[in-house]
């Protein structure tokens, strides 16, 4: 058996690195060791893919699906059930700083196929990842260019590219936009097969060398005969990329930090972070597994527990698969996602090219009941598979040990919960309702049952506290 700081640990991994883990795959990974698992993440490519044909047999209506949430289910069934869960928590990472939304695209097989290329790329190449973000055709009609041509530029693209997607304000100039723009004109959409009466067919990247602008450009001191390539070539060596990169990691995979908006004036958070992140960087030319594996290895990503503020796909994703009431083929996923927009977080559409607001904005009031409300409402059902689990197992300890004090309980909850650590208000909170009856009995069937409900309460407590709220 893990020692308990080890369970505490690859619990904070999994709740990072994916989406959390129910109690008995914690206990697995554990024994495995702590780098050891890391790894195992870092290659998604060593366990089996979602398997898509069996996907669409079970759900057919997913495939190729022109309604937001179906394409929405499609993702969080992935999340839920993947067996590569940093591969998909990468998918989101991305999505979250190259933000494209439906809200124009008004195609979500492009978004969901947009998805498909970031767990294809994710982990790979920064530089890779970059050029097919602008092949992406959800990416090309998100930000207009396909109609960014030689002679009549559309510098949305490139202003976006820089100032949110790479480096950040105030590392660039305006003739830096209005030259990579140039360079990527020809860059677009080609035309599709109509849809009747074969069906709806996916768009495709064409490059048009006759509407492309071969002059002389100059981008960031360098000056050429830039194509986009080389344009993003350019942009992977600069300083401000790889420091813009770290930054975002670190706040995704660390610790809250303030809003992109204001970076170039508010100093990180964590500084010798940042600084280790970006020799990561530096020294991988821009390898994303690389610098993963420093920042999971990292001290400062151990210490930092609970530090981050769970986004709406987390908090969902991360309590059903505690739970187990959405492993496999089941209805309800079209639920699941339109709960992830009615907590704030609506994926394939975030609300603008900035993306979210994260951190302290997920748990506005006008948001934090429905998230207390379904975390405690899932929780607190003793007939799922998982809770009962979780009941099981507390209620083991109290055989053993002949009894269960309150205090017993709800420390035995709290770790059966993923080794969560709460306030000493909740604790005492806890506290409070563990001890409203006594010791716990065990004698007879009614005794146990009672038991068991107590347990129940416990649970769902924890679900509805504000300690739950943070991962």
């Amino acid at each position: 058996m893990p020692h308990q700081e080890d369970i505490g640990l690859m619990a904070h991994l999994m709740r990072r690195a994916g989406f959390g883990d129910p109690r008995e795959e914690l206990e697995e990974r554990a024994s495995k060791g702590y780098e050891a698992v890391v790894e195992e993440l870092l290659h998604p490519e060593q366990q089996p893919a979602i398997n898509d044909e069996l996907l669409y047999r079970m759900f057919p209506g997913y495939e190729g699906a022109a309604a937001p949430p179906i394409n929405q289910a499609d993702w969080v069934f992935r999340m839920i059930n993947t067996k590569r869960p940093l591969e998909e928590k990468m998918a989101l990472f991305w999505h979250q700083l190259f933000a494209t939304s439906n809200s124009k695209v008004d195609n979500p097989p492009e978004l969901t196929s947009q998805i498909a290329m970031f767990r294809e790329y994710g982990l790979g190449s920064y530089r890779d990842l970059l050029v097919q973000l602008a092949k992406s055709p959800a990416m090309i009609f998100w930000l207009d260019n396909h109609g960014n041509h030689d002679g009549a530029i559309n510098e949305n693209w490139g202003r976006e590219l820089l100032e949110l997607f790479c480096l950040g304000a105030g590392n660039y100039s305006e003739t830096d936009i209005r030259e990579a723009a140039r360079a990527f004109t020809g860059w677009t959409i080609g035309p599709k097969i109509p849809r009747n009466p074969l069906g709806r067919f996916f768009w495709e990247f064409e490059y048009k060398p006759e509407d492309h602008d071969y002059g002389e450009k100059t981008f960031l001191g360098h000056t050429g005969n830039f194509n986009g390539e080389e344009i993003v070539d350019i942009i992977v060596d600069q300083p401000a990329t790889a420091r813009f990169l770290a930054r975002h990691l670190y706040k995704f995979f660390v610790a809250d930090e303030a809003h992109v908006a204001s970076w170039n004036i508010t100093p990180p958070r964590d500084p010798e972070a940042i600084e280790l992140l970006v020799d990561a960087y530096n020294e991988s030319t821009g390898d994303i597994r690389f610098i993963l594996r420093v920042l999971f290895n990292s001290d400062f990503f151990k210490e930092a527990r609970f530090a981050r503020v769970k986004s709406p796909a987390e908090l969902i994703v991360g309590t059903v698969r505690m739970v187990g009431n959405y492993n496999g083929f089941k209805p309800g996923f079209n639920n699941l996602a339109l709960e992830c927009n009615w907590q704030g977080q609506e994926l394939l559409n975030p609300p603008s090219v900035e993306s979210w607001h994260t951190g302290s904005e997920w748990i506005d009031p006008g948001v934090l009941m429905r998230r207390v409300n379904f975390a405690a409402r899932i929780v607190g059902d003793a007939s799922l598979p998982g809770v009962w689990a979780i009941i099981k197992r507390v209620l083991a300890q109290a055989v053993v040990k002949g009894n269960l004090s309150p205090q017993a309980m709800v420390t035995a909850c709290l770790d059966e919960m993923g080794s969560l650590e709460v306030s000493e208000a909740t604790h005492a909170e806890l506290m409070f309702h563990a001890e409203n009856g006594g010791e716990m009995a065990l004698g007879t069937d009614e005794e146990l049952r009672a038991t068991a409900q107590k347990v129940s309460k416990i649970l769902t407590l924890i679900a509805a506290s504000r300690d739950y709220q943070f991962a």
